[in-house]
């Protein structure tokens, strides 16, 4: 049994969200911007920082680790039972780290090391769901597996083993994050408005819920499969709508004085915005980059600078109350990605600018994270619980 003192029985590995929370969020700091100079033709050799790289990491480096740092953490709540913990979870994150160097290496070590990530970390939550009998979340180990294919299916083309295109199971892979998001924030938003703002009740219907999140696979499941380009866009712009629509019940101007509430809300909304440009992008009036930067920057990256700071306030037994650098790292995500969103429809300096801010906001807003919540996610709870 290891000592007290070693590395697996530290704060850091008590449980998931701690050590992958820390992780992505400095990944996301450094990897930005090391992306933009070498876009911008510095540090040439750096040759495996590519746009194929940048895409894969921000989904399976940075989106990936925040995922499972959360149902881990989420897991444990449902079930009762431990998630991995202490050695298996430093294993799980060492793996995680070995995973970013092969993809700085070598394409056929990355399909080795960086694929074998996913699998092995889904392997104990699917455990725990299935030994507590816990079958409403269930759907996740599916979502997980299917991240799991496209990311095979990503290596295959770019180990030349498959002839597609590189980016087509990366966009795919954001859109089953979109729908990871779907489910769960349609489950806790509502929630959180209801029980922090007085007097307000949220209107949710499960059943409209289902068929909000069903239209929302297909128009999705139609982009992956290349479908004819006017059912695409009908079928995005049904899903815009349907998004837009459950969003409208959930009160969301009630929460503008709470910012921990009001980044979930912000965030969520890109959802619909971005469906609404994956229209647009299927006739050709705005670019794929246009429509995939909103959800991956507006949705992706709001909806976990709003969860990881949450969940880590309230995991390490904090009260959840923000600050003014939360308000900060709220703020800009937002101007991130509309600055994003201008350098995908711009030209010329206009463009290179609007990258540089919106690169800027991206690595800013996770310094913030880490310089306060870094402390946090290193020391054992303030109130004394496990976790």
């Amino acid at each position: 049994m290891p000592s007290q003192n070693s590395l697996a029985n530290h704060p850091l590995f008590a449980l998931g969200f701690r050590p992958f929370y820390l992780l992505a969020a400095a990944f996301a700091a450094i990897s930005v911007p090391v992306w933009l100079l070498r876009y911008f033709g510095y540090a040439p050799q750096l040759a495996h920082i590519d746009l194929n790289w940048h895409v894969h990491e921000m989904v399976y480096g940075f989106a990936i680790a925040i995922i499972i740092g959360f149902v881990y953490t989420a897991g444990r709540n449902w079930t009762g039972l431990w998630t991995p913990r202490g050695r298996h979870l430093a294993l799980l994150a060492l793996l995680w780290i070995a995973g970013r160097i092969a993809m700085l290496v070598s394409p056929l070590l990355a399909a080795v090391v960086d694929l074998a990530f996913l699998p092995l970390a889904t392997w104990p939550l699917y455990r725990v769901l299935k030994r507590s009998g816990n079958r409403r979340n269930m759907f996740l180990v599916g979502l997980l597996s299917l991240l799991t294919a496209a990311n095979a299916i990503y290596h295959g083309a770019a180990n030349g083993w498959l002839a597609i295109s590189s980016l087509a199971p990366l966009e795919a892979a954001i859109l089953v994050i979109v729908m990871i998001e779907s489910v769960i924030a349609g489950r806790i938003v509502p929630n959180f408005t209801a029980n922090a703002v007085l007097g307000v009740k949220p209107v949710t219907d499960p059943m409209r819920d289902k068929i909000i999140i069903a239209t929302t696979a297909v128009a999705s499941l139609a982009w992956i499969a290349q479908m004819p380009r006017i059912l695409v866009a009908s079928l995005a712009l049904a899903a815009a709508v349907s998004q837009f629509l459950r969003l409208s019940g959930w009160r969301s101007l009630s929460t503008l004085h709470n910012p921990l509430l009001w980044i979930l809300h912000v965030s969520y909304g890109w959802i619909p915005v971005g469906f609404a440009l994956l229209g647009l992008a299927a006739v050709g009036v705005v670019s794929n980059s246009a429509a995939f930067h909103v959800l991956a920057i507006g949705s992706i990256g709001g909806l976990i600078i709003g969860m990881i700071t949450r969940t880590a306030l309230g995991h390490t037994g904090r009260l959840l109350k923000n600050g003014a650098m939360e308000t900060w790292m709220y703020a800009l995500i937002q101007i991130g990605v509309i600055a994003r969103f201008a350098a995908a429809i711009e030209v010329g300096f206009l463009r290179n600018a609007a990258l540089v801010i919106a690169a800027a906001c991206w690595g800013t807003a996770f310094a913030l994270y880490l310089v306060k919540y870094t402390p946090y996610l290193m020391a054992v709870r303030i109130d004394g619980k496990e976790g």
